[in-house]
């Protein structure tokens, strides 16, 4: 008890105390490692079978497999350089991803590969007509035999190759773009390197023509609907020229220079109305200015008033001018003179009266200019009213001929339009017939295929490694799925993890040799007469004829479990039980009590298992009376009991006369429990040999009277949720129990499964210890 409560609180993830981190982890590498080799020695044998048969099949498929040669050619998407400057109609290809992918399927049409069937004749290679044995034709063969044609397939034209032809040259043909240039990768596969390549070739050129065909072709078609376009673009033309003359004619309307008469005129009179209205405008501020200068100068002034100011020299006349001076020089002198001779003086007198006559000529010759100024401006003005007259009737007229004048510039406007059309369709014309008398392709061989120098598949390196390979993951797999369905206890870690409790033994298969002959009557009479065991079985007989056998040893590990086990004060009581019968418990009972007897030690072994009372039918085969009679007080505990005069071994059989239908009752009977209390003060061990847990009951309720309980699974037969869910089931005893024993083990079997004790289980280690091997 104490040793499973120490393994439920030992958590992998937590690790032990005063254990080293680095040993935590070199633990579990070690754990991995020592998995594999354990997984490795128990399903080698399925691996290596698995690795045969996966290598045989592949040197079946390197034999039986044609060789195959793949060629390649490689083919540059690009405009090439052009000689001669050319228009085309058609635009230039951009050959992005689309039309990369687009001339992908163009290679890959079943139209190139009809074309290169037909070219090199491969309507008979042996490739195509099934004649040479391959995946393909064994496909095809298949297929036309089982699966009928589709409906929607059309059959093959005359002349053409057949629709599996053609199947089977596409399925050899690839193509593909090498990275992200513009370089496409045509690849075909045969078997014949000679033939790979020149089909290889063959696709190219057939494709580069095709490309070359369809552009002349298109050229060709284009530069038919120009030439039509042309001509109607032409006429059209030249009736707007006719509509625009007609209209013209039939409106009296005529243009010079692109622009019609009354336009002109109206524009002409427009610039002399200006220069009219300015030079108007000219004469009547000389006019004004010649009358302001008039008003300003009185005939009775001395002075000449404005007109000796600066403003005044824009009088040009040269009589003024020159009157002018004298008027300035005899200025000077009068004033010289007054302060020289007085104001009065003759002299004085004199110059002021010719300063008067002076001024009074210059005020006569402005008045005689002011009346040529106004006579200018009326002539100027009477100017500027005709050109207003005139422009006003031009305006007029042009007024009149405005809706004629849009019907025309629209029609000039048509006639124009049509003009361009036709100068840009006759542009687009002259360079189609260049391109078709110089066509071009976009697409041209760069490297063209040879004959490959060794074949593509199958490889034989390749198809061996893979095989080997395969064979090791299909071996490995198939043994990882034996583990995972291998649902039974085989070591004694799957005992402790599953299970919860310590592993008290690992018990070997023992071989039984023949019963020896039944007793004599006489001797069984006498045998019954005195209750003696004498027909004991090898099996039982063990652990005493072969002291020093693994058998006796793996019951000695149980019976130190029981007197180790420290949960109770005294382990006298040991019940021995199983989850499912045919596990052994019965001999696990049996040779533990003859080994305590054995030892010296006053032991009773007690058949419990009611229903199937195996036990008694082997030790004490004609006993008439039993447990049940003891309990029930028909009979004595001592008239009742059977003795071995080999081990001193006391044996209380189970005598089934009649079937017993509620054992479980009488196993819970307070006389039950006094029973087991005689025993235990008589006896140092009383084991007790329990039915099993899982289709009875009757284990259940024992647990009042037997102090410990020892678990026997049967190695690699018991299953692990059988054997937990019957622990589940009966709690009270789980809780009561010591350990399992695992019982019927093959220890050269054993070594695969726990690498920790093949040296344990090894031969020469038994034989180290002087351990025999009787068993």
């Amino acid at each position: 008890m104490l040793q499973r409560n120490l393994l439920q609180t030992d958590s992998p993830g937590v690790p032990l105390c005063g254990a080293p981190e680095s040993d935590q982890k070199n633990g579990g590498i070690d754990d991995i490692v020592n998995f594999a080799l354990a997984f490795l020695k128990r399903q080698y044998l399925v691996i290596i079978v698995t690795v045969t048969l996966a290598m045989a099949a592949c040197v079946v498929y390197l034999r039986i497999t044609p060789p195959t040669y793949t060629a390649r050619v490689q083919i540059l998407l690009a405009p090439t350089a052009q000689f001669v400057q050319q228009q085309s109609l058609l635009s230039e290809p951009s050959f992005d991803f689309a039309q990369i992918e687009t001339q992908l399927e163009i290679i890959k049409s079943r139209g190139i590969a009809a074309t290169v069937i037909n070219q090199l004749g491969l309507e008979n290679d042996p490739d195509f007509s099934g004649s040479r044995p391959s995946l393909f034709s064994l496909w095809y063969r298949i297929r036309a035999k089982f699966l009928p044609p589709p409906e929607d397939l059309p059959s093959a034209a005359p002349g053409q190759p057949s629709n599996d032809a053609i199947t089977a040259f596409l399925n050899r043909l690839s193509a593909g773009r090498i990275g992200t240039s513009h370089i496409i990768e045509v690849s075909y596969n045969s078997s014949s390197a000679k033939r790979a390549a020149e089909i290889a070739n063959a696709i190219a050129n057939d494709y580069i023509a095709d490309q070359l065909n369809a552009k002349v072709e298109a050229n060709r078609s284009a530069t038919s609907w120009l030439q039509e376009r042309l001509h109607d673009v032409g006429e059209q033309a030249l009736a707007a020229d006719r509509a625009v003359n007609g209209y013209k004619s039939q409106n009296n309307i005529v243009s010079s220079g692109g622009k019609s008469i009354d336009e002109q005129q109206v524009t002409d009179l427009n610039s002399r109305l200006v220069a009219a209205r300015a030079q108007t405008s000219d004469t009547l501020a000389k006019l004004n200015r010649y009358e302001a200068v008039l008003r300003t100068s009185s005939e009775n002034s001395a002075s000449i008033g404005t007109l000796g100011a600066g403003g005044t020299d824009a009088l040009t006349s040269p009589i003024i001018n020159n009157l002018r001076q004298q008027y300035l020089e005899l200025a000077r002198r009068e004033s010289e003179y007054s302060a020289r001779f007085g104001h009065n003086h003759l002299s004085v007198i004199n110059l002021r009266t010719q300063m008067q006559d002076l001024r009074t000529s210059i005020i006569e010759e402005v008045k005689r200019v002011a009346e040529s100024s106004r006579s200018e401006y009326e002539v100027a003005k009477q100017r500027q009213q005709e050109i207003e007259k005139q422009l006003a009737e031009a305006v007029s007229q042009s007024r009149s001929t405005s809706s004629a004048e849009l019907t025309i510039r629209e029609l000039e406007s048509r006639a124009k339009e049509l003009h361009s059309l036709y100068e840009t369709f006759l542009q687009r014309y002259m360079g189609s017939l260049q391109q078709e008398s110089f066509p071009n392709s976009e697409a041209r061989v760069i490297y063209p295929a040879v004959p490959p120098p060794s074949k593509s598949k199958p490889k034989t390196i390749l198809s061996l490694a893979l095989g080997l390979l395969g064979g090791v993951g299909l071996g490995i797999g198939l043994g990882l799925l034996r583990e995972v369905m291998d649902r039974v206890f085989r070591t004694t870690a799957q005992i402790e993890d599953l299970l919860a409790m310590p592993c008290l033994s690992l018990v070997p298969l023992l071989r039984v040799p023949n019963l020896p002959e039944p007793a004599s009557s006489h001797q069984a009479d006498d045998d019954l007469r005195q209750r003696i065991v004498s027909n004991v079985s090898a099996t039982h007989q063990a652990v005493v004829s072969m002291p020093l056998s693994r058998f006796a040893e793996a019951i000695r590990s149980i019976k130190l479990a029981v007197d180790l086990n420290a949960s109770k004060s005294a382990d006298q009581v040991i019940g021995v039980t199983s989850a499912l019968p045919n596990e052994g418990k019965t001999t696990i009972a049996a040779s533990l009590a003859q080994l305590i007897a054995h030892s010296g030690k006053k032991v009773v072994i007690v058949d419990c298992d009611l229903r199937n009372p195996s036990l008694s039918a082997c030790l004490a085969p004609n006993a008439a009376t039993g447990v049940v009679e003891v309990t029930s007080g028909k009979q004595s505990l001592e008239e009742a009991v059977w003795r071995d005069p080999k081990t001193n071994l006391v044996f209380l059989p189970a005598f089934r006369r009649d079937p017993l239908y509620h054992t479980s009752e009488i196993l819970s009977a307070e006389s039950m429990r006094g029973l087991f209390d005689r025993l235990r003060a008589t006896y140092d061990y009383v084991v007790v040999d329990l039915p099993p847990l899982t289709p009875l009951v009757d284990v259940r309720v024992t647990s009042p009277f037997i102090d410990c309980f020892v678990l026997v699974v049967e190695w690699g037969r018991s299953k692990t949720d059988v054997v937990q869910h019957a622990l589940r089931t009966a709690p009270n005893i789980y809780e009561c129990m010591i350990g399992a024993v695992l019982n019927k083990t093959d220890i050269k079997a054993m070594c695969r499964y726990d690498v920790y004790k093949s040296d344990y289980y090894s031969e020469n280690n038994y034989a180290h210890y002087g351990l025999s091997d009787s068993s």
